[in-house]
């Protein structure tokens, strides 16, 4: 960021500044100057070093408040005169509030366009700009001095007389003030007249409503706009403007109507004319101002020396914060509207490290650190990690960006895939809404360098947007993806039941690892899952714990469309599970109990079933039959052949009984077998083979 020492000193009282001062109070402050050079009148333009969360040193009186609150100078902030006008507020339309959160605009008539002044051509060559002529002088030396970019429109260029602030149409052309025609896209914002764009919203107004030596009447625009959408906007045109570079760094709209007052001033100055009508507006209503605390004791803790509730204001007070004390020991703040990185009592300690001084730090010879245990959550990590590595995976880390077309079979209902616009990312631009996308690239480059079969596993940040009305909200989880391959042996319906198997087993070890081993897990067969997932032998994953069921993810077999797009040679299974709320409450609990003081009695049942009914379906119609003495109910095999019949199979249950006050016997459980084989003959339309 470009200032010059005369600028400076045109906002600080006393004017006494030099370079050499400029340049120590500011870097003391945290904006060292990269270089400086000598001005042909004496003057000094400085270099500063901003970083991107201090949008409001992006101008001269940013840098003059800096040097005012640490040198004990006063800021003087330029007056503006007052703008009454009669007649009506200008015609201004905003239909994308989201993208624009506040819109001014002002008519000044009988403007006389011309050259400037010599002090407005000496300060803006001050940093580096030339001189266009008055009016768009005007703008830039606002700019430069506020840190709030604009616009000016010749009046009489603009169709119907007013303004409107909406997204670009699809290949709606505008030629932008640098003579290059640019076909916009629907993303894109534009500031249009009532025919067409007359300006790309926050980075280069067009060329058709340009200001000249013709220009009588003039509307001035001064707006703050969405940082995503400029940045997308600027990066996309290949442009990079003034403009664009402070809106990319956030504009606060407190900030307009004080800039837009400054800046018609200053044209009717420079320029002559009169206003005509009041200011008009558009877009969402002001913020409330925010108010932070911050405790003494607090920032005293974190700084390492001894910090009052006096320190505290009188530290903040100069750069604009208003500080109120209470008894308590804290100071609530009110952040100035232009300081857009304020949020949270942390960013105060910060500010009032700074302003003391970080030399001001004590440095100790010997650091106190009180040793502690790794956090919950990253001992969950490491329990997962150690699970599945002694199950025969292999942890992948893959890239977070795909192609839209391996991302679509992946993408849960009600989600879109969320895309970026950069040239580097041609072929995968797209945000990965499964890390299985990964896992399956990986596991082709390993069927290419001969491995036969493998397991791997990737935890990492999943991304997608779900349309909410007029709104798109992100979603970002952390997930858990896992593959196996299924067997190479047996035959293909044996192998992909294997490979099934595989993957529950897993996640079942990894579930009472983290949650404790009474938690239970249940796949449940649905019809909604991604188009990834083979829809005859996939289902969603259910966890049982603590006396509440609920969902975390989904398991299955490949579909053999996306196997054939990778070009992966055997079938494979595939899950994906969330990981926060397994790891959450790590390590779980543990119960102790006494051993089951007497045996239980085994009972196998088989029964023919339609190929429509579910294990999950069956072992629900056994465990809701509540007969007595029921302890469990588990799953043992599936056989299928010619002399069940088409579309039938057999399941086969293990039922398990216990009395827990004497030994049972097996003519005992004999009416509660007949009980359930009644149950599923009635309720399933089973045949029973075997009991």
């Amino acid at each position: 960021m470009h200032v010059s020492v005369s600028l400076l000193n045109r906002l600080l009282t006393p004017p006494t500044l030099a370079a050499d001062e400029a340049e120590s109070l500011l870097t003391h402050s945290g904006f060292p100057i990269e270089s400086r050079t000598a001005l042909a009148d004496g003057d000094e333009m400085l270099d500063v070093e901003v970083t991107s969360n201090r949008g409001d040193m992006l101008c001269a009186s940013g840098c003059a408040r800096e040097i005012a609150a640490r040198s004990g100078r006063t800021l003087k902030m330029p007056a503006a005169a007052s703008l009454a006008a009669s007649g009506p507020a200008p015609t201004l339309e905003n239909l994308v509030p989201g993208e624009c959160p506040l819109f001014t605009l002002r008519i000044i008539r009988s403007v006389k366009v011309g050259p400037s002044p010599a002090w407005l051509v000496q300060a803006l060559e001050s940093v580096g700009q030339r001189s266009i002529n008055n009016v768009v002088d005007a703008t830039n030396f606002v700019a430069m001095e506020l840190g709030n970019p604009s616009h000016v429109f010749d009046l009489n260029k603009l169709a119907g007389h007013k303004l409107i602030v909406r997204r670009a149409n699809a290949g709606e052309m505008l030629t932008t003030l640098d003579g290059k025609p640019r076909k916009l896209s629907p993303d894109e914002v534009v500031v249009a007249d009532a025919a067409k764009a007359q300006s790309l919203a926050g980075v280069m107004g067009g060329q058709e409503s340009e200001v000249s030596a013709a220009t009588s009447d003039v509307a001035v625009e001064v707006a703050t706009w969405d940082p995503v959408a400029v940045r997308r906007a600027a990066r996309r045109h290949q442009i990079r403007t003034e403009a664009s570079h402070r809106f990319e760094r956030v504009v606060r709209p407190e900030t307009l109507a004080a800039a837009s007052d400054r800046l018609c001033a200053l044209i009717i100055e420079l320029a002559g004319g009169k206003p005509d009508g009041p200011i008009a507006t558009a877009g969402q209503p002001l913020p409330a101002p925010r108010v932070v605390s911050v405790r003494a004791s607090r920032a005293a803790s974190i700084i390492g020396y001894a910090v009052t509730t006096a320190d505290i204001a009188s530290l903040l007070t100069p750069l604009g914060f208003v500080c109120v004390p209470h008894a308590d020991g804290s100071v609530a703040c009110t952040v100035p509207a232009w300081r857009n990185d304020i949020s949270r009592e942390i960013d105060l300690i910060e500010e009032i490290a700074r302003m003391k001084g970080l030399d001001a730090i004590p440095t100790h010879d010997a650091m106190q650190i009180r040793v502690r245990p790794p956090q919950g959550n990253q001992r969950a990590m490491r329990e997962l990690g150690s699970i599945l590595t002694g199950l025969g995976y292999y942890e992948a880390l893959t890239f977070s960006f795909t192609s839209p077309a391996r991302a679509k079979p992946f993408l849960s209902a009600g989600l879109s895939t969320v895309a970026v616009d950069d040239d580097r990312r041609k072929h995968e631009p797209t945000l990965r809404p499964s890390a299985l996308t990964g896992l399956l690239t990986c596991r082709r480059a390993n069927q290419d360098g001969g491995v036969l079969s493998a397991r791997l596993f990737e935890t990492s940040a999943v991304f997608a947007q779900r349309v909410e009305g007029k709104n798109t909200a992100s979603v970002e989880t952390r997930m858990l993806a896992l593959l196996a391959d299924c067997p190479i042996d047996g035959s293909s319906i044996e192998r992909k039941q294997a490979g099934i198997r595989t993957i529950r087993g897993s996640i079942e070890a990894v579930v009472r690892a983290l949650l404790g081993p009474e938690a239970a897990v249940t796949i449940k067969p649905v019809t909604n899952l991604p188009i990834g997932y083979d829809a005859s032998a996939s289902g969603e994953v259910h966890v049982t714990s603590a006396g509440t069921a609920h969902r975390i993810g989904q398991m299955g077999l490949l579909s053999q469309a996306v196997q054939n797009e990778y070009g992966l040679a055997n079938p494979v299974a595939i899950a994906e599970v969330e990981l926060q709320g397994l790891i959450a409450n790590f390590p779980p609990l543990t119960k102790v109990r006494t051993l089951p003081t007497f045996p239980a009695i085994e009972r196998d049942v088989s029964a023919i079933v339609d190929e429509t009914v579910s294990w999950y379906k069956m072992s629900e119609v056994i465990r809701a039959s509540r007969v007595a003495l029921l302890e469990d109910v588990n799953f043992v095999y599936t056989y299928r052949g010619k002399q069940i019949g088409k579309g039938k199979k057999s399941v086969t249950a293990r039922l398990r009984f216990r009395d827990p006050s004497r030994t049972l016997r097996h003519e005992e459980v004999d009416p509660q077998m007949a009980s359930v084989t009644d149950l599923l003959k009635n309720t399933l339309k089973a045949e029973i083979r075997t009991t």
